[in-house]
């Protein structure tokens, strides 16, 4: 059974809303994962989506600040949530499709401006997260698993607009690309993306600082599909919709598009 999966950060699911159902009218992705909804589950468009044949719908919210939800088409349940690093915060949900194969829907601290744990909360957060991450499937080994999310760190040096100018700023540290390359590995995850795409510039966010950021094209790739890699094979057709960055008050995110074959 083939299906396409996509991830968004929305930033703001009530602000964007729109922007979100003209997706789901024009891309029909099989399922949405959506990251840093910023509402409660019961303020998120569940009816305006089943409307359009998403019927299926599993969320984590938190008034005002992250959430993750996951609409489909497919019929999926709830798998649950995990706390990663123990904040409490609304960052993970995932939920089974009908064919056995678990999706975690991720959105990984963004850790503040300062690269430093000892003097920035927010970075260690993001690293124990990391960590945390990296720890759960080590011991649980995925199978039969995709994760996708914006993960908030651009691992590669083609994944940044320039490595050198970035390897001292939150997002592209050695301590943040090190950590997350450490917690693919440990879990048996492959980089569909880049397995689908493996050389060249690849970005999925350019900040809302630079206002020509198409001309610009300063931007990074936070946003990620990886699969266990039992199911690793079965995927194909990775892109970006990069247009997405230039929709009317867009997020500074794209979505990341996936397809497989299972």
């Amino acid at each position: 059974m083939p299906f396409t999966i996509a991830t968004w950060n929305i930033n703001s699911l009530r602000l964007r809303e729109g922007l979100v159902l003209d997706l789901l009218r024009q891309e029909a992705p099989d399922i949405l994962c959506l990251q840093e909804c910023k509402s409660p589950v019961e303020l998120m468009p569940r009816e305006a989506a089943e409307a359009l044949g998403y019927r299926w719908f599993v969320a984590r919210g938190q008034k005002g600040y992250n959430g993750v939800a996951i609409f489909s088409r497919l019929p999926v349940s709830d798998a649950g949530g995990i706390d990663f690093a123990g904040t409490g915060h609304a960052r993970h949900v995932a939920a089974t499709l009908e064919n056995g194969v678990t999706i975690h829907n991720v959105y990984l601290p963004a850790g503040g401006d300062l690269p430093d744990p000892e003097a920035n909360p927010k970075f260690a957060q993001k690293l124990d997260f990391v960590a945390h991450l990296r720890d759960h499937f080590r011991a649980d080994a995925p199978r039969r698993a995709i994760l996708v999310g914006d993960l908030n760190i651009a691992p590669r040096e083609d994944d940044v607009w320039n490595h050198k100018a970035l390897l001292k700023i939150v997002s592209h540290t050695p301590v943040e690309t090190d950590g997350l390359n450490e917690a693919r590995d440990e879990g048996g995850w492959v980089d569909v993306t880049r397995a689908d795409i493996p050389e060249g510039p690849l970005f999925s966010w350019w900040s809302y600082r630079s206002p020509d950021w198409d001309g610009a094209d300063k931007g990074r790739r936070l946003d990620h599909v990886w699969a266990s890699r039992d199911i690793a094979q079965a995927a194909h057709s990775s892109r970006i919709l990069r247009a997405a960055r230039g929709w009317e008050k867009p997020s500074d995110h794209a979505p990341v598009f996936a397809t497989f074959d299972l």
